[in-house]
């Protein structure tokens, strides 16, 4: 059955159309035409204030709905933490697991890729964020479970990746952890692989570029403070042109002056936002359980009692929001931030992060203050 979503004003990912509609068959758009082109599709008017957008992709996604996804890592628990996301026009994500045991993380994987086959229900593949950390920069994650790669492991993640059909494994490690030789095999198995949590310096960050890393984790978070003579991760995250960043845009991870200076400094298309969302995400919750300590929500703020930070309390529309109200960046680009460059990342721009012919019916209706109004997942 062919559908027609026409009313709304509609940004593609490069322009925005008044008196258009989008023509949707099997989940995938088939044009951008006038009312007159629908033919006989089953039609449904949206709000002439809205904005239909490309739905937004998340790759850092810990939790949500009161679920997190190293507590329960099975389906049932990654079909929670997307329904939740799913009310704020996250279309598509990347479930996270942070660093745990190897038996849960093997499960986790499996869970993730069985819902990545199967289309339309909006897992885009599996983020595993550690075990392979620098101790130093860890953060919240367990310093039991952290430790330097073996060969089985590498074998194991590259087998792992193939059974992504349509979906990316990302994984995110710290590069002085991790050999040159075992991020060339990582990346030419198809695995996305990020700098995160990590002490290394300009020159060995470089190298690991060079090996295969194709981004960066949260970007200034988990990494030391760029030094006039030791700048460390974070400036060679910066001078690469080509490597992408994620981005927490709430205010509290990075200053606001910070992320003006890397939107100045990168090249358009390679910062993008992430949530880093946790357990309360969508919920009214003050807190929630990590590894047995208790993480406080207050003021915005997921933190433990000595005041680490862990994860954070935020949407894709309030980032947004944020990128538009404190960086003055147009709203355009924000919303790409937010779908078409976090696509380009995970290699599912040919598909994923436009409205256009052949592309997946992933949109989301946003209100004039851009809050969410509706969303479709292949077309639903």
């Amino acid at each position: 059955m062919r559908r027609f979503l026409t009313g709304a004003r509609i940004f593609t990912g490069s322009e925005t159309l008044t008196g258009m509609g989008v023509l949707i068959e099997d989940g995938v758009i088939l044009d951008l035409c006038s009312s007159s082109g629908a033919g006989d599709a089953v039609t449904t008017r949206l709000q002439e204030a809205g904005l239909l957008v490309p739905g937004f992709i998340d790759a850092q996604v810990n939790g949500g709905g009161g679920v997190l996804f190293n507590d329960a890592p099975g389906e049932a628990a990654i079909r929670t933490i997307v329904a939740a996301h799913r009310r704020f026009g996250t279309t598509g994500l990347l479930p996270t697991f942070v660093t745990d045991s190897q038996e849960k993380m093997f499960e986790a994987a499996r869970a993730a890729a069985a819902l990545a086959r199967r289309p339309g229900n909006g897992v885009l593949g599996l983020h595993l964020e550690g075990p392979f950390l620098n101790p130093v920069r860890r953060g919240v994650h367990c310093l039991d479970f952290i430790r330097r790669p073996e060969q089985p492991d590498i074998d194991g993640l590259c087998a792992l990746a193939g059974q992504f059909a349509g979906g990316r494994l990302l994984v995110s490690l710290a590069p002085e952890m991790v050999e040159d030789a075992m991020i060339r095999r990582l990346s030419g198995a198809g695995i996305a692989v990020s700098g995160a949590h990590s002490a290394a310096s300009l020159e060995r960050t470089a190298a690991a570029i060079a090996a295969g890393i194709s981004g960066f984790t949260h970007l200034f978070n988990a990494m030391p403070p760029m030094v006039n003579r030791d700048p460390g991760i974070a400036a060679a995250a910066l001078a690469d042109p080509g490597s992408w960043c994620g981005i927490i845009a709430d205010g509290i991870h990075v200053h606001p002056a910070l992320l003006r200076l890397a939107l100045a400094v990168k090249p358009r298309g390679k910062l993008f936002l992430v949530t880093d969302a946790m357990a309360v995400f969508g919920t009214d919750a003050d807190g929630f359980t990590l590894y047995g300590a208790r993480i406080a929500r207050r003021n915005g703020r997921l933190a433990t009692e000595d005041g680490t930070l862990a994860g954070a309390d935020l949407d894709l529309p309030a980032a947004i929001r944020n990128c538009v109200a404190w960086l003055d960046l147009e709203l355009e680009e924000a919303l790409r931030m937010a779908s078409l460059y976090p696509a380009e990342f995970l290699g599912l721009a040919d598909r994923r992060g436009r409205i256009a012919p052949g592309y997946v019916a992933d949109l989301t209706l946003l209100g004039a203050g851009l809050e969410v109004l509706d969303s479709w997942v292949g077309g639903a």
